[in-house]
């Protein structure tokens, strides 16, 4: 039987069980009632699910836990009451007849007991407590319905107030002006290497994420100014948490689609053991794509990855747990043996290579102190490969000469210790030290500015960097709530290191609405290859960008957020980020700056004398899912400078000046026979500016037959003004232990031709625009059991 036969009868077999179950659907729901702060369980706490008959409820016991029996699938709200607790309503759980739902409950202890006051959840509030400006958390729900969003936390990024896609083609973002490559990412607590398939060195982001949406757990989101915790990084931090495999019962999910198949298992190791498993395995090949007329070229492009969660509890020295992801991808086009077609393009003329593999892999042990506290303790081994090689095809058609050759390895091992202590039910703190262990292996060739295949970087050595932090959380009284911390980072390579304080504070004006302030002062080290781009002069080689320092910025940020009522709210903030110590070109007639970078290593002489700036003010109405109806309305007004050497200030590559998306959702639910169905549509537009960029001076471009820029009229021009649809259509269906999902994304539904930029054609002799991507469909089939 071949592989498509097999496919087929996987198919037949699933719909022969679907029929055969055809009976009301309800489900479990299971999970740990916990302290906020300090993690530990609550005992006794009651659970009650609204608005079904009869009532359904339960009690926590020992560890926390709790199981309701027989919920209705569908949308539900939960109740949560414990004595001394603020109460909490989990509002709009989806529960599906395939999965059991288990939830994570985190209390907050009420300050002033002495009346029992209800809160309702609010889905705006980040899940670390100390982070109180520009946070908010996400979760894998939002991931799944938004449009266009395909799983990807990226994607679903770009709804949010101040973040810009850096192209279509891709989930590289753009955070309040910054470069992309300011962006931190976090999975348990820890900083892992950019998780996306098809990226570059340089960048924070890729093609397609690596990590699976069957791992992640609802996670935080920041922009700016956040908490003395995250370091290394200047524009935002994705938080990623992972949800723990089902402990009683062994479940799947099988998803295939144009994006190819994906297959996850979770489980118990065996009856009475809180352990569990989750893995997720995913193979694809984009030339499904193409098949169906989407423009992807001649490339052959494929994409597999792998990522776990292992959860090992013990009695008595706490919990383990081991989780991971890889993913490899490569890109590969050949050269066409006819002169004619290198007429029309040089791309036809040539072999390339490309690859980039990913990875990381950790383990975590936790365990909790009777003194309300608890320490995590994670190590973690992580790393990335990109390899580029492109040869030319000579008129002969069997001679090849190599044009450009890229090989770099990177690898990491961290050791990070955490402590959070509960001081009281006004006061906690939390403080970490953090150790990583760089190594690279790093090579560049290429012809820049020569006939000559020239060696621009060669290394392969290790160096050290250390951060440490502290951090307050502090009740001030019922309505303020203080953060303070210091953050400390330091690259041991040339002992470059930077103390950064940072404090927020927030004050509820009533139960409806609060200001917040907060400021901090963030550092983050360069992309590791440019410490090593080496200069020769008199055949001598020398690294002249070895002592760069760190890039910093002072971030302050102020907003009110008020709460319509339960189900919405609107938010306003104004910010403003002063960057130094950014490394410019040292040659003043030149205007690169590392703000404007989006991949790569720049192998020219840099200096520390750069500065930029960030101010703008963000605008954000959300109604969170209510009668089946939810949007999120995001405006952002803003100004990107960056200034080098000549003392002159430049619009960044990505200033765009302005900013609005507007993404909704609505559901349909009912019932045909005994079969639970929900129809769900999502729309998702987005209007900005267009980026910048520096104009090809033809003359120069002409005489050198390559592209030339105008260095005077840095990204002085912009590209005309973007404007993108996407649209997603689903529908659910509910059986007896089963759910299935279909899906149509529409990436670009409209087919509008958004200019990217421009290039050289050498063929013409002219500058021409290049475009973002057109229309994508992808359709997609979820069995869940």
């Amino acid at each position: 039987m071949n592989f498509k036969q097999l496919i087929i009868a996987l198919y037949l077999l699933l719909f022969t069980f679907l029929i055969a179950h055809g009976q009301t659907a309800t489900q479990t729901i299971r999970g740990t009632v916990l302290d906020k702060v300090s993690q530990s369980p609550l005992i006794g706490a009651q659970l009650v699910v609204q608005e079904v008959t009869p009532i359904i409820g339960a009690v926590s016991d020992e560890n926390g836990n709790f199981t309701l029996k027989g919920v209705p699938v569908g949308k539900r709200t939960i109740k949560v009451t414990y004595m001394g607790y603020k109460e909490q309503l989990l509002q709009n759980l989806t529960v599906n007849a395939g999965k059991e739902l288990v939830l994570t409950v985190n209390l907050e202890e009420d300050i002033v007991t002495a009346q029992e006051v209800e809160v309702t959840a609010k889905k705006n509030i980040p899940l670390n407590s100390m982070s109180t400006v520009s946070t908010r958390p996400f979760s894998v729900e939002e991931t799944q319905k938004y449009a266009a969003a395909v799983n990807d936390p990226g994607r679903m990024a770009t709804s949010f107030a101040g973040v810009v896609h850096a192209g279509d083609g891709s989930n590289t973002i753009s955070i309040r002006g910054n470069s992309p490559n300011g962006l931190l990412w976090r999975m348990e607590g820890v900083e892992i290497p950019n998780p996306n398939h098809f990226s570059n060195v340089g960048t924070s982001g890729g093609g397609i994420s690596i990590i699976s949406s069957q791992l992640l757990s609802n996670s935080d989101f920041s922009t700016g100014a956040f908490a003395a915790e995250y370091g290394n990084a200047l524009s935002g931090v994705f938080d990623l948490k992972l949800r723990k495999g089902n402990n009683q019962k062994r479940e799947y999910t099988f998803q295939a689609g144009l994006l190819g198949l994906d297959f996850a298992v979770e489980g118990p190791f065996k009856k009475g053991y809180e352990g569990s498993f989750l893995i997720n395995y995913r193979y694809s090949t984009l030339s499904l794509l193409g098949m169906i007329g989407v423009p992807l070229g001649d490339a052959v492009t494929n994409f597999q990855d792998l990522s776990f969660n292992v959860y090992l509890p013990t009695k008595r020295a706490g919990s383990f747990s081991a989780f991971g992801f890889g993913g490899i991808s490569t890109q590969n086009s050949y050269a066409k043996k006819d002169s004619l077609k290198w007429e029309e393009d040089d791309f036809y003329k040539s072999n390339s290579r490309f690859l980039s593999n990913t990875g990381a892999v950790g383990l975590t042990h936790t365990i909790n102190f009777k003194n309300k506290s608890y320490l995590k303790t994670a190590l973690v081994f992580s790393g990335n490969q990109n390899g580029y090689n492109e040869e030319e095809l000579q008129p002969d058609y069997t001679t090849f000469i190599k044009q450009y050759e890229q090989r770099y390895t990177q690898n990491k091992t961290t050791l990070s210790s955490v402590y959070t202590q509960k001081l009281s039910a006004k006061s906690s703190i939390r403080s970490g030290l953090i150790v990583n262990r760089l190594g690279f292996n790093l090579i560049m060739k290429d012809k820049t500015d020569t006939t000559e295949l020239t060696e621009k970087l060669n290394v392969n050595d290790n160096t050290y960097s250390v951060q440490g932090f502290f951090q307050w959380n502090y009740m001030l009284s019922k309505r303020v709530t203080a953060n303070m911390g210091l953050h400390y980072h330091q690259l041991l390579l040339n002992n470059s290191n930077s103390i950064e304080p940072r404090a927020s504070i927030k004050y509820a004006v009533n139960s409806r609405g609060s200001f917040i302030l907060g400021y901090g002062l963030h550092s983050q080290l360069q992309p590791i290859g440019i410490y090593f781009a080496q200069k020769t002069e008199n055949n001598t080689i020398t690294t002249p960008n070895k002592n760069l320092a760190f890039s910093k910025s002072h971030h302050i940020v102020t907003g009110y957020d008020f709460n319509i009522n339960s189900y919405s709210h609107i938010k306003l903030e104004l910010y403003y980020q002063h960057l130094f110590n950014v490394p410019v070109s040292a040659d003043r007639d030149k205007h690169f700056s590392i703000l404007n970078s989006v991949e790569g290593y720049n192998t020219e002489p840099l200096v520390n004398k750069g500065y930029g700036r960030n101010y703008g003010a963000e605008l954000t109405y959300e109604r969170f899912l209510h009668k089946n109806f939810y949007y999120l309305l995001s405006a952002s007004l803003y100004e990107s400078k960056y200034k080098t050497l000549d003392d002159v200030w430049y619009n960044t590559r990505f200033n765009t000046n302005y900013v609005i998306s507007f993404t909704a959702g609505k559901e349909w639910a009912y019932k045909r026979g005994n079969k639970d169905r929900v129809i769900g549509f999502s729309i998702k537009s987005i209007n900005m500016g267009g980026f910048r960029y520096t104009p090809i001076d033809l003359a120069a471009s002409i005489a050198h037959n390559e592209a030339k820029f105008y260095e005077s009229k840095a990204f002085a021009s912009k590209a005309p003004d973007y404007y993108r649809v996407d649209v997603r259509l689903s529908m659910k269906r509910n059986y007896k232990n089963i759910t299935t999902t279909i899906a149509l994304d529409l990436q670009n539904a409209t087919n509008h031709k958004n200019i990217g930029g421009q290039y050289y054609d050498k063929n013409t002799g002219t500058a021409k625009y290049w475009y973002q991507t057109p229309l994508i469909p992808i359709l997609s089939y979820r069995v869940e059991f």
